[in-house]
């Protein structure tokens, strides 16, 4: 692990380069200290056998295992000149840790993938490997090893672990007659996109929410022993996602409008730039919250009912209040 091809030519910059540091400088440098709770004390995930150090990790998992990956690329998924390397290095580890709760598991360990320019200053890369720790810790994770390479721009390419108590909560297990419920915030990162693109910094709320997303860590393993029967994170559109469990359960998915309230700051937003507040709740991604669904009656406290679900059908798909949505309910890689 954290096996390193990189160009050792210096670059100047601000503070020592990585490529100044050398390659086993830099891993030295990140992998140099363990993870902490906001208190401070260390993280210990009794899983974890053996850490960074040697060509593997060791885990030692009870019950079954989920793994995910997903990769940030530098002017596709964050700006250096938005984010601090500490809030990429969050970012990186929230949008996996994400996927692990939408299956209903226990966050465990996180490998790491990081490449970036030679001239990249070293304390970039050490504040982003501590954020992928901090927000590690968040869940009750630790990053377990990696590896660093040479690239024209910074990319951070994240797999997660997870473990599961029960059955994995699947797309495919929305019945007819639950209830769609959310966890988490509802079109913030969105907004926050919207303010930076035009320059702005506030609202600092949906700025903060577009930086580092509020993942609900715990509600995956909550929604689980609740007998979720399908859920799902919030990563590219409420209905994009809602979409992905309605096809993958031959359902129709109805989402009440009026059960989403505005909160002010998504109102602040429309106001300034025009762009509906529905269209910000509906259709924007990257706040990684949950949504699942439910038989009545059994939704977990702080869970918010939105929906329901309808009956199986040939013609699977989302409704807003009875029709279809106009329009694109999400954020597509490769056509936007």
């Amino acid at each position: 692990m954290w096996d390193v091809s990189a160009d050792n030519s210096a670059q100047g910059g601000n503070g020592p380069s990585i490529a100044e540091t050398g390659e086993f400088g830099l891993i030295r440098q990140i992998t140099g200290h363990g993870a902490t709770t906001a208190s401070g004390e260390p993280v210990v995930v009794p899983e974890v056998l053996q850490g960074p150090g040697d060509d593997c990790a060791v885990l030692q998992f009870s019950g079954p295992v989920v793994s995910t990956t997903d990769a940030l690329v530098e002017g596709v998924h964050f700006r250096r000149d938005w984010s601090s390397a500490t809030e990429v290095g969050r970012k990186a580890a929230a949008v996996n840790l994400a996927d692990v709760e939408a299956m209903g598991a226990r966050p465990i360990a996180l490998l790491v993938a990081f490449a970036a320019p030679s001239d990249l200053p070293l304390k970039w890369a050490t504040d982003c490997s501590d954020g992928l720790r901090t927000e590690a810790s968040e869940a009750g994770a630790v990053v377990v090893g990696g590896d660093v390479t040479r690239s024209a721009e910074v990319m951070i390419s994240v797999t997660a672990l997870g473990e599961l108590a029960g059955p994995p909560v699947l797309r495919s297990g929305a019945q007819p007659g639950q209830v769609i419920a959310i966890r988490g915030l509802l079109g913030w990162a969105a907004a926050g996109l919207v303010v930076l693109s035009r320059g702005f910094r506030s609202p600092r709320a949906v700025v903060e929410a577009q930086k580092v997303p509020r993942v609900p860590y715990g509600a995956g393993v909550q929604a689980a022993a609740a007998g979720a029967g399908a859920m799902i994170d919030v990563s590219d559109g409420l209905l994009a996602d809602l979409g992905h469990i309605a096809r993958a359960s031959q359902v129709v998915c109805n989402v009440d409008s009026e059960a989403l309230p505005v909160p002010e700051s998504l109102q602040a937003v429309s106001s300034a730039t025009g762009i509906s507040p529905q269209r910000l709740l509906l259709t924007g991604g990257e706040d990684h919250s949950l949504v699942a669904t439910f038989d009545p009656g059994r939704v977990p406290a702080e869970w918010q009912v939105i929906g329901t679900v309808g009956e199986r059908t040939s013609e699977p798909g989302v409704r807003v209040d009875g029709a279809v949505w106009e329009g694109a309910q999400g954020y597509q890689h490769f056509r936007q």
